[in-house]
């Protein structure tokens, strides 16, 4: 292996390394958005039900027990969906540093690849030079 491809080897393994932790965190930050959109769907689902239940014949204490009741259900509501705008955002920024890292690591490879290549087309033509020469010398004798 070329020594320059050589010499990159600890950081090409640290871009890796880089790369696998932001991806598990954007799969933490996926899995934590999803759990909180499945909890304002549920809360959207109970407030609907719940809405629609029981809407007979109510006293007035009852009704404003069910609408008070209702309007926490409304700020639970609306507090998962500022819960889940946070969730969205960090889960973009994990996303962006993903890419950032993959795209370093992917760098690192090529480079790496790009050197063994031009080491294995320098040892070829040395091979064929020296194949050439040992050619050479039996012609010459």
């Amino acid at each position: 292996m070329s020594t320059r491809a050589t010499q990159l080897l600890p950081a090409v393994e640290q871009a890796r390394q880089r790369s696998e932790d932001a991806l598990a965190q954007l799969a933490v930050q996926q899995k934590l958005l999803a759990r909180a959109e499945q909890q304002l769907g549920e809360l959207q689902r109970y407030r609907q039900e719940y809405a629609t239940a029981g809407a007979g014949a109510l006293t007035a204490g009852s009704l404003v027990n069910r609408q008070n009741f209702l309007d926490r259900i409304d700020l639970a509501i609306a507090q998962q969906g500022v819960e889940i705008a946070r969730l969205q955002r960090q889960y973009g920024h994990a996303q962006s540093r993903w890419h950032q890292a993959h795209a370093r690591e992917s760098a690192l490879d090529n480079v790496v690849d790009r050197y063994r290549a031009e080491a294995r087309q320098a040892e070829d033509r040395n091979e064929q030079a020296e194949s050439d020469e040992r050619m050479q010398y039996r012609r010459s004798r």
